[in-house]
């Protein structure tokens, strides 16, 4: 396991070299005349921060780990681009047996790990194993399930044989975790990852050279890196769990840049741009911002209460009071400019007396002054938690619990670390919490399987809805599909299910936001929502 002090990942050669490639900063001041050695440059570096600790970087786990961390150190077998085009990266080429349950890699040579060990089929095999070790916990990805078997063919190839087709394999590889690469110094004896690592050693651009638990996190460049190197040489994490706080360490200078979902509020983003000091964009819609409604709950088993509360919603006000109409009210799951989503659905739009009449209809009646619902002697009072450390869940959390406060539904609210927030979603314990589609390349695929697979609540909360057999089995069926238009068809019916089931109430489509020091330039956002950005700023 990774020590929770300043600790030192690579060999003392590595540092070295590493300390080498700092000389390619700015340009030599003029010697002294009497002087014949010119001053060592200063390294070209970056300061961000983070909401949270970074945790141990491990490939193959989750929180605390992060993503953008795990997407530095190491690299997938295939790569997700602009237009949902994927690409050959560790792996330069592959074969797709006819029946489409062999995937064959023909792998790229001279790839080194970040303690110069060599990347070839054995590592692979390796690391694919160790994640088979936990399939029930990795099972939210479709290929987790049904990867049954992997083979060295030769030292460059790897084959991958599954149980039965599944048609999104190549996106699942392309996703910044489980599947990517550990090298050899860094497993744990028993090759058990989900229980920890030695050190974080990747191929990837990026290398831990200092970490400290809670404070910060230093990343400096892979010198054995087999592609083209970051344009700084290093990037310091600082763990800064307040948003205000991080928008005034950046105002005073003490961070370059703030990025990702979440990291300040989109007032505080809106204000930093009206300054015109510093650079600012806004990504494409990467996500939707959904509420889940656990049905497991039998207040909200009925299908007309969870309509009801959808209903209860003025989402336009939401996004427009809380996001400054950065973001854009979500009128469906998933917007249609995913895969497969061409929905005509008609929109559950906000009416308080449509969402009064379902209420009633169900039995939840509003006694004469009384604000609260009841029915058999029950009031219709829930939960929501949210994750605390970010700053438009709350406050979102707080404009839900007014509406439905309108339509006599009490909403208590909950702040609550990351930790016990997906802790409670994992075993289905909740009533309502936010949760948010992965974005491309993981959907649609991944959010349908989720419905399907009970590994992290989502299929908890669809447990009480009528036709939730018939629905497990379309989902089966059109990730084995290999036929084009039948794949269409049955990915209309499952998100149109869901969409009238009420179970994912979406909210709004999610943009990035990134801050930054003029200093910098081509600050970019990812193909890949969860990838990080520091490659090719300057």
């Amino acid at each position: 396991m990774i020590s929770k002090k300043s600790t030192r990942f690579i060999p003392k050669i590595a540092v070295l070299l590493a300390l080498l490639i700092t000389v390619l900063g700015c340009a030599n001041p003029k010697p002294a005349a009497n002087d014949s050695t010119a001053p060592t440059q200063k390294p070209k570096e970056i300061t961000v921060s983070w909401m949270r600790d970074l945790g141990p970087s491990n490939p193959h786990a989750y929180y605390p780990n992060q993503l953008f961390s795990q997407s530095m150190i190491y690299e997938p077998l295939v790569s997700y681009n602009e237009g949902g085009e994927l690409k050959p990266y560790l792996a330069e080429s592959w074969n797709i047996s006819t029946d489409g349950k062999e995937y064959t890699f023909k792998l790229r040579k001279n790839i080194k790990f970040s303690d110069g060990s060599s990347f070839n089929a054995a590592i692979v095999k390796r690391n694919f194993d160790a994640i088979l070790k936990n399939k029930s916990t990795h099972s939210w990805l479709g290929i987790a399930k049904v990867l049954e078997k992997t083979e060295i063919v030769d030292e460059q190839t790897i084959k991958l044989t599954l149980s039965e087709p599944y048609y999104p394999t190549l996106q699942d590889l392309a996703t910044v975790r489980p599947f990517r690469f550990l090298g050899e110094a860094g497993f744990p004896e028993g090759d058990d990852t989900l229980k920890g690592l030695k050190a974080p050693i990747g191929t990837g651009p990026w290398m831990i050279t200092e970490y400290k638990q809670d404070q910060y996190t230093v990343f400096t460049r892979n010198p054995n890196y087999w592609g083209e190197q970051p344009k700084v040489d290093k990037v310091t994490v600082k763990i800064i769990p307040d948003s205000e706080t991080r928008v005034l360490a950046f105002e005073k200078g003490e961070l370059d840049m703030i990025f990702g979902e979440g990291a300040i509020s989109l007032d505080a983003y809106k204000q930093l741009q009206s300054t015109g000091k510093y650079g600012t964009a806004l990504s494409d819609p990467v996500g939707t911002r959904n509420m889940l409604l656990n049905s497991s709950n039998e207040k909200l088993a009925d299908q007309r209460v969870r309509l009801a509360l959808q209903h209860g919603l003025n989402k336009q006000s939401i996004v427009d009071g809380i996001t400054g109409g950065v973001e854009q009210k979500a009128y469906s799951i998933l917007s249609n400019n995913y895969p497969y989503v061409d929905l005509k659905v008609n929109p559950i739009d906000y009416s308080t007396a449509k969402a009064m009449a379902y209420l009633d209809e169900a039995g939840w009646k509003l006694a004469p002054g009384q604000t609260i619902r009841e029915k058999d002697g029950k009031k219709l009072e829930l939960e929501l938690v949210y994750d605390k450390t970010d700053p438009i869940q709350k406050v979102m959390g707080e404009a839900v619990q007014a509406a439905w406060g309108e339509i006599g539904v009490k909403l208590n609210i909950a702040g609550v670390e990351l930790t016990t927030a997906t802790k409670l979603l994992r075993e289905g314990k909740f009533d309502v919490r936010f949760w948010f589609n992965s974005g491309v390349p993981y959907d649609p695929h991944t959010l349908i399987n989720a419905v399907k697979e009970p590994s992290f609540g989502v299929a908890e909360a669809h447990s009480r809805i009528p036709m939730k057999q018939e629905l497990d089995q379309k989902i089966q069926t059109v990730l084995a599909s290999t036929n084009e238009v039948e794949r269409k068809k049955l990915y209309t019916e499952i998100l149109t299910t869901l969409h009238e089931q009420s179970v994912i109430v979406p909210i709004s489509y999610i943009k990035q936001t990134v801050v930054y020091n003029k200093s910098l330039s081509n600050v970019t956002f990812p193909a890949s929502r969860w990838d990080h950005p520091f490659n090719g700023i300057k």
